[in-house]
Order: C-alpha cells, then sequence, then structure tokens
C-alpha cells in the first residue's frame, strides 16, 4: 500500500484502482485487547491531482476482541468507507484547515498507516458477546450489581413510589388541614 510519487503520477489522466488484502497483525502489537486481526482488504480508487492525491476507500475486515463481560472471544465484522487526502504541496496546507489531510513523509504515500488509525477508532469501548447479551442475569456481588438503563430507570420509580412511614402521618394531618 505504498506508493511513490512519481508513480502515482502516471495515473493522473487515469486513475488508480486499488484491491488489495493487506496484513496488520502490529494491530496486537499496538492494542493488546486485540486477540486477532483477519487479512484486510481495501478496495476503491485513487484521484490523483496536481497538488493533492485522494483515496476513496472501502475496507472490510474482522477483529477479535474479548467480550467486556466474560472474556470470551467476540468477532467484530469492520466495514470502513473513507476519504483520505494527501497533499503534495506543503504551502497548500492553510487552505485546507477544515479538512482532514495528511502529510507525505518523503516522496512516497504510504497507506498502512491511515488504515491502522481507522480500524483502531472502529473498536467500541465495550465488545458484548452475544450470549452475554441475552443473558438476564448481569454480574453481582456483595452490596453491588449491574443493571441494564430500564432496570435502574424501574427501581428509581419504585423508590420514588415509596413514601417513609413516618411522613404519611404528616401528610395525612396536612391533607385534613387543607381540606378544614
Amino acid at each position: 500500500m505504498k506508493w511513490s510519487i512519481i508513480q502515482l503520477q502516471k495515473f493522473r489522466d487515469k486513475g488508480l484502482s486499488i484491491d488489495e488484502t493487506i496484513n496488520l497483525d502490529e494491530l496486537k502489537e499496538i492494542d493488546p485487547q486485540i486477540i486477532e486481526v483477519s487479512p484486510i482488504r481495501v478496495s476503491g480508487k485513487a484521484d490523483i491531482g496536481s497538488n493533492r492525491i485522494t483515496f476513496h476507500l472501502h475496507i472490510e475486515g474482522k477483529l477479535v476482541l474479548p467480550c467486556s463481560r466474560t472474556l470470551v472471544d467476540v468477532d467484530l465484522p469492520v466495514d470502513i468507507n473513507t476519504i483520505e487526502t494527501y497533499l503534495l504541496n506543503e504551502a497548500d496546507y492553510d487552505q485546507y484547515e477544515e479538512e482532514e489531510v495528511h502529510r507525505i513523509q518523503g516522496d512516497v504515500i504510504d497507506l498502512k498507516p491511515a488504515i491502522r488509525e481507522l480500524l483502531l477508532l472502529e473498536i467500541p469501548m465495550q465488545v458484548i458477546s452475544d450470549e452475554a447479551r441475552e443473558q438476564d442475569e448481569m454480574p453481582s456481588g456483595k452490596n453491588w450489581e449491574v443493571m441494564t438503563e430500564e432496570q435502574a430507570h424501574q427501581v428509581e420509580q419504585e423508590e420514588e413510589k415509596k413514601v417513609d412511614p413516618r411522613l404519611a402521618d404528616l401528610a395525612k394531618l396536612l391533607d385534613q388541614n387543607k381540606n378544614s
């Protein structure tokens, strides 16, 4: 997934088609929670201009991560559509402050770092297996338990309905005063 600028300029008029499968096992070293990385398929095209090169990419693959609740392996399918722009002139960076653009290191464009970053950003904060999601019972211990949002909302409603018995008599007294 590396091209020199001279190589890419040869495709200026007709564009460049991309359809490659790459190995990104180094992701396991970057993020230790990643157990396995399938071969990643990268397809798309490159639009080559005189001052910038824009890659329209579709990235597909699979990451294996541990379940946040049970630690079993969970397959996380990855399907990303992205546009990555590389500017050829240093002076042009000021014009593209609002857009995300990449700087070229030397005379070579390497897509692997951008693809690595996109894959790492796809990892959710919590990965939960289908089995753990289907279980009604959440983890619990002495004086604590994990609840779903629905359970927490239900507990809140029940607590609002409960009236302190010491205040119940006071409420009756206040109601009598209002009626008289």
